[in-house]
């Protein structure tokens, strides 16, 4: 079904884009069909980004994913832009067809406009693609929250959560992006690392020596992951999490952990994505809170920010998630919103906190805008 809707929507979205860029500013002729050629050619350079990589594997892949999915954000602000002009060119073309002389009057008014409008889109798209690509590529922003819990033990005053998710390691990202953000969460000397989910795309076999540099991830009590939901787009998601224990980050599966210094404990839990319930392996918040000190703050680990409502109700204090992207590429975050009850940031649901990351990586374009990546340091404060 996603399959079918993806498609759809690329085949509507690249009709509009002939009707608009090739057939409405070219006489029929050669120019005509070369750029008719063109796109139709960008066209399935972005089906095969889409699709192939799980076929011929990730290590073949990157020649045409990144053109591919440059040119799916590229085409995704020409169809957006486009879409912002059409009412006006509506109105200016009502008012050329009043106002012409001779068909050859008429035609070349119709070209004129539709070259602008055209021009208008291209300009605007690349700027923004431009700006986004470069942001998505660069490091990410490293953000300070200070959180307030209650029965927060004093000894804990000033405990230190790295929270990364979404590294979405691929065919365009490897292990030099791993190896920039390990060695900015171990600048910030976390007491802990949070590790919410979405870090592959990939197989062990593809992607592990992209993975082992979180072998390298300092802090005094340790880092823990769960899975997200492209956790379970691959074949075997337990060789990954195999993988991951064995690099030092704790795989917490609907499963918690104490947290003890000086005496004080911090409850620390994490349930699995949402999207494990394909395959009898979803989350289980009742399991990954048994057992937890009732008289010490909770810590939730747990992909998807709606998951919250079952935080709320059994009395977690704090989740941490991604998974949104903070909606990535402004003005997609609409779409986002609608279906997440937090974007990015700190809120509250139903007195549970709700911490969401925007994530260090990005998934299919390579473009942050109006939505930068981050690393997050929460620091943990006792609520007066």
């Amino acid at each position: 079904m996603f399959i079918v809707v993806l498609g759809s929507v690329l085949a509507v979205m690249h009709l509009f884009l002939w009707l608009r860029l090739v057939r409405d500013t070219t006489r029929p002729g050669r120019v005509r069909w070369a750029l008719t050629g063109s796109l139709v050619a960008l066209a399935l350079v972005l089906v095969a980004a889409l699709m192939l990589p799980r076929v011929i594997g990730l290590a073949d892949a990157g020649w045409f994913a990144w053109p591919g999915y440059l040119w799916f954000g590229l085409a995704a602000y020409l169809f957006l832009v486009l879409l912002v002009l059409e009412p006006l060119r509506f109105i200016l073309r009502r008012r050329l067809d009043r106002k012409s002389s001779s068909a050859t009057t008429d035609v070349s008014r119709r070209l004129f406009l539709a070259r602008t409008g055209a021009a208008v889109a291209g300009v605007t798209s690349v700027a923004l693609v431009g700006a986004g690509t470069l942001r998505a590529l660069g490091p990410p922003d490293v953000l300070q929250v200070p959180v307030r819990l209650r029965g927060l033990d004093p000894a804990l005053r000033g405990f230190r959560i790295a929270v990364v998710s979404d590294i979405h390691l691929g065919p365009l990202a490897g292990r030099a992006h791993t190896e920039r953000l390990v060695t900015m969460i171990n600048e910030t000397t976390p007491d802990l690392v949070a590790v919410v989910g979405d870090v592959v795309d990939g197989t062990v076999d593809e992607l592990g020596s992209a993975v082992s540099p979180l072998a390298d991830l300092v802090s005094r009590e340790g880092a823990f992951f769960v899975t997200g939901n492209h956790e379970y787009f691959v074949d075997d998601t337990l060789s990954w999490l195999r993988e991951l224990e064995r690099l030092g980050v704790q795989p917490l599966r609907n499963e918690n952990t104490l947290i003890r210094r000086n005496g004080a404990v911090l409850n620390v839990a994490g349930v699995n994505d949402l999207a494990g319930e394909r395959v009898d392996d979803g989350p289980d918040f009742d399991r990954a809170l048994a057992a937890r000190s009732p008289n010490a703050p909770t810590v939730l680990l747990a992909h998807q920010p709606v998951q919250v409502e079952q935080a709320a109700a059994r009395g977690v204090d704090l989740q941490l998630s991604g998974h949104t992207h903070g909606g990535q590429m402004w003005p997609f975050h609409y779409v986002v919103r609608a279906v997440q009850p937090s974007l990015a940031g700190l809120s509250t649901v139903d007195g549970t906190q709700l911490y969401v990351t925007r994530g260090a990586g990005f998934w299919g374009p390579p473009m942050r805008i109006g939505a930068p990546p981050d690393i997050t340091v929460l620091t943990l404060e006792r609520e007066p």
